[in-house]
Order: structure tokens, then sequence, then C-alpha cells
């Protein structure tokens, strides 16, 4: 059996194109590999969360008798110690958890003060 002599540039050929399509696929197609696509996916779980949970945060730190006093204590509050008083309020102690959630206490505290500030 004999073999046409473009065969060895036909394969090569492959060889490159599949190289060269990989090569632009990883680098500017969006292509990911799998534990970056379960990666990606875990942090975006978590930032649903956290966005479905806060609101329910605000909600339980509002209800509260002295919210308005811990309100402007958190507005007052630097911006890393807001999460703080927001945990010593018992709001981020969400149903069926016993300890509070940092994340969404600090998310919490994030849209208390932007909804004081833009109300002043």
């Amino acid at each position: 059996m004999t073999i046409p002599s473009q065969t060895k540039l036909v394969v090569w050929g492959a060889i490159g194109g599949a190289l060269l399509c990989a090569i632009v696929g990883f680098a500017w197609g969006g292509w990911v590999t799998g534990s970056t696509a379960r990666e990606e996916a875990a942090v975006a779980a978590h930032d649903a969360r956290i966005a479905a949970l806060a609101p329910i945060c605000v909600q339980r730190f509002k209800s509260q008798d002295d919210a308005a006093a811990k309100l402007a204590a958190l507005v007052k509050a630097n911006s890393w110690n807001r999460a703080d008083l927001v945990v010593k309020s018992g709001s981020a102690v969400l149903p069926g958890s016993k300890e509070a959630d940092r994340d969404v206490a600090r998310a919490c505290a994030e849209l208390l003060t932007n909804t004081a500030t833009s109300k002043s």
C-alpha cells in the first residue's frame, strides 16, 4: 500500500489547526477547564446565597426595638467594623443556623448603610 505524498502535509496541517484552535479557544474564546468551571460555579452560588439572605438580615435588623439607634451607630462606625455590629445585633443569625454568617453580615451592613445614607 502506498501513501500519497500529500498525506504528511495534511496530517501536520490538522495537528497545527487543532493546536491553534485550542490556543485561541482557551486564550480568547472563553473555554475553561472543568476545575475552573467548578470554582466559578461555587463562587457564583456563594454570591447568590449572600444576595438572597442579606435582605432577610436587613429586615431582621430593622425589626428590632432599638433599630434606629443601632442604624445610627452602624452608619457612624468604620466600614470594617460594620459587619461586627450586625453580628452583635443578632440579625445575621438566620433561621436554621446557630451562628452568624460573616458574609451575610457584611452584605447586610452595606445594604443598611446605603439605604440610610440615601435617605439623608
